[in-house]
């Protein structure tokens, strides 16, 4: 039994999803209301081109923990996402698919997790009924390709199927496709995270919004977050020092050049000419872009009076 004044955000983000959404909100109210939570249900219509808006206009007549977040147009996941945690009131915030493949009765062990001390409880989806060539195979590839780059390992990126403390939310901003990246951001910011498993069901109704092309965009998201792993406080060691090595071989090559022409051969069609040539530009570059970035990033934390560390908590002498 959860204590009464906890209060729990469930975040839906759908689109097209008029079939599906009526079923899985009285799935989660079955769900949630034995155990006697004080929740809300957030459903963000991500521009929905069927008659999801109007279900959902009717679903908040007899839903009193229901509001409806209706975006202008389709903006994708990651933006449907970012809606509903600047809208939700939640101590704890649960966010899952509106397409009834996450399963709303895992709802309870995640909340639990939360409370045992975790910041982000991830769902992995071990039997997941999906497609084995479109969807399964691009997934694990992406699933492993992350947790290598970014190093943490988990098994499954992709499961909406999540739980967050407030907070942790809070420091968190999405753009892009970085839904996906939750975990690795929330990494970032020092949580506390735990995979456990969960149910996975097959689609009952309509069609993945989902292709294999989606696989690249997450190749780029990628590179973005392991920059933000590694350098977002420091790119100057990213840029710089590949700036340094160029500038470094630059002059290897070319002061051998130099020895050359003094005992005089002629250097003027050597191809080592121009290489060191271009890796002194490319250096100088690397090293300015280096600079710029410190700057930016110094901006970026002292305009939002974002500090470079997280605290967790506080204790002094006098609260013994």
């Amino acid at each position: 039994m959860s204590d009464i004044k906890q209060l729990i955000s469930i975040i839906i983000p759908v689109f097209n999803e008029s079939e599906s959404i009526g079923l899985l909100l009285d799935e989660i109210i079955n769900v949630m209301l034995p155990h006697k939570f004080n929740f809300e249900l957030i459903v963000v219509n991500d521009g929905s081109k069927d008659n999801t808006h109007q279900v959902l206009m009717q679903l908040t007549l007899k839903i009193k923990e229901l509001s409806v977040i209706s975006l202008r147009k389709n903006y994708g996941q990651t933006a449907a996402m970012s809606a509903g945690f600047d809208n939700s009131k939640g101590d704890i915030v649960i966010t899952l698919d509106g397409d009834l493949q996450n399963d709303p009765n895992d709802i309870p062990l995640l909340i639990s997790e939360i409370n045992n001390g975790y910041d982000l409880v991830c769902g992995w989806r071990f039997d997941r009924k999906d497609k084995l060539i479109n969807r399964k195979i691009p997934s694990k590839i992406a699933n492993k390709l992350i947790a290598h780059v970014t190093g943490l390992n988990l098994h499954d990126y992709g499961c909406s199927l999540k739980a967050f403390k407030k907070e942790i939310i809070e420091d968190i901003k999405l753009y892009g496709e970085l839904h996906r990246f939750l975990p690795v951001l929330a990494n970032i910011e020092g949580a506390r995270i735990k995979e456990i498993k969960v149910n996975h069901r097959s689609r009952q109704y309509g069609s993945s919004k989902y292709g294999i092309d989606r696989t690249f965009r997450v190749l780029m998201d990628l590179l973005t977050v392991w920059f933000m792993t590694k350098f977002l406080t420091r790119p100057m060691y990213g840029f710089g020092f590949v700036g340094i090595i160029s500038i470094f071989f630059s002059l290897a090559i070319s002061s051998y050049l130099i020895v050359l022409k003094i005992m005089g051969e002629d250097i003027g069609n050597r191809p080592l000419l121009m290489f060191a040539l271009i890796l002194g530009i490319a250096g100088v570059q690397l090293f300015s872009f280096g600079l710029l970035s410190e700057l930016l990033i110094r901006t970026y934390h002292e305009s939002q009076s974002r500090p470079i560390y997280r605290i967790r908590s506080i204790k002094s002498a006098k609260q013994n």
